[in-house]
């Protein structure tokens, strides 16, 4: 591999580890970013197994106002709403 391509790969890995660094601080509310191996971790402890589903645009949308209204993530009340669904 000549000198020059050696620099070039050097070049790309940094610029790769620049792409992929949580954004600075300054940005008002950032929460840390936890990578998607973390998350995952994380959701597995919690006893979380991902469920994905095809839902129509407005039952979306009035799960996120609701969600929103109610200052809970769209996640716990899927999952208030689904095991109430499914006592009765």
């Amino acid at each position: 591999m000549k000198k020059t391509d050696l620099e070039k790969q050097k070049a790309l890995k940094l610029m790769g580890k620049l792409n992929a660094a949580a954004p600075p601080g300054r940005y008002a509310g950032a929460a840390p970013a936890v990578d998607r191996r973390e998350q995952r971790r994380l959701d597995q402890a919690a006893g979380l197994v991902s469920f994905p589903v095809k839902l129509h645009q407005p039952l979306i949308s009035a799960l996120n106002a609701k969600a929103q209204a109610d200052g809970i993530s769209v996640n716990e009340l899927v999952n208030t709403l689904l095991a109430e669904a499914l006592k009765g």
